[in-house]
């Protein structure tokens, strides 16, 4: 390390390498983005303010809305200014905040997403225990353990990333500084702190998706015996949505995060960012309002309000 000089800053390739598609990727994660907000600010403000949405599977949506809120805005306002201005240069330490609260918000959202599914199973295999179970400070001491946890899993990756040395090159294949894309760029091998990012991920990511699977498994095991068809569609409309979710966010995630960084490829990379980083958390709002007749009657109610 004594002949080469520390990396002092990184330059984010962005959305393409074209520059007339660049000009297109403007308004089109403009328009995603602004969706994103307005949907999710719509969410917050009308289970706060519809006193039936006052219940415990609406508390972990409004904080999930709050959590897509700040998981879009820690990327996508840098990328479009990139896109815009064609400088993708960011100081070392701006990359090591952006991957650090990219990290934790991503990985809270999925502790926040089990949370979700326990709160489902609870709510469908022990309903008269429900209100008890889960009261307004186990609700809230669950989410604040899903952002404790999303931060200490998120400083240990930034650690394992940026321990590493950078001496050139410094030019990121992405639109936002990621693991797989800087570690890529380390001017020694890296191949050991991939292999305990790894593992760390494979351990945590996956338990915290297995746990997911077997609250479904329990709950798609009572509902299937309720005798009422009424009842079994009432039940499973109220699992769909996180479900949806749920395949949304893992199956994207997934192919991001658990595969070695030496087979990370640059275009898929950024297509699959897309999906689970922005589209994911834009749509949400879309996919809790189509599947939730009283989200939907809250949300009319909220911008129709001379009619009720």
């Amino acid at each position: 390390m004594s002949n080469h000089t520390r990396v002092t800053h990184f330059i984010l390739r962005g959305f393409s390498d074209a520059p007339l598609l660049r000009l297109v990727v403007i308004p089109f994660f403009l328009l995603v983005y602004t969706f994103g907000l307005l949907g999710n600010i719509s969410i917050i403000t009308a289970v706060m303010r519809d006193s039936r949405l006052h219940s415990p599977m609406y508390f972990f949506l409004k904080n999930l809305s709050f959590l897509d809120m700040c998981y879009t805005s820690a990327t996508i306002p840098k990328a479009m200014v990139i896109s815009f201005t064609g400088s993708g240069v960011i100081s070392y330490l701006e990359c090591v905040a952006q991957l650090y609260i990219f990290i934790t918000l991503a990985s809270t959202e999925c502790f926040l997403l089990t949370a979700m599914a326990y709160d489902r199973f609870l709510a469908i295999l022990r309903p008269l225990l429900y209100g008890t179970i889960m009261s307004q400070k186990c609700r809230a001491e669950m989410v604040a353990s899903a952002w404790a946890s999303g931060a200490i899993y998120s400083a240990f990756h930034t650690f394992n990333t940026f321990s590493l040395p950078y001496c050139g090159p410094n030019i990121v294949e992405h639109f936002f500084c990621d693991i797989p894309p800087v570690m890529r760029l380390s001017c020694t091998d890296y191949h050991l702190n991939e292999e305990v990012g790894f593992a760390v991920s494979s351990c945590i990511v996956m338990s915290s998706f297995a746990l997911t699977v077997l609250s479904y498994v329990g709950i798609v095991s009572t509902v299937v015996r309720i005798p009422s068809v009424d009842g079994r569609r009432k039940a499973f409309s109220t699992c769909s949505s996180h479900l949806t979710t749920v395949i949304l966010f893992y199956g994207t995630g997934s192919f991001m995060y658990l595969r070695p960084a030496s087979r990370y490829s640059p275009t898929q990379g950024r297509l699959a960012s897309i999906f689970y980083s922005v589209l994911t958390p834009s749509l949400n709002p879309v996919v809790y309002c189509l599947r939730n007749k009283d989200m939907k009657f809250a949300l009319q109610k909220l911008y129709c309000r001379r009619k009720y």
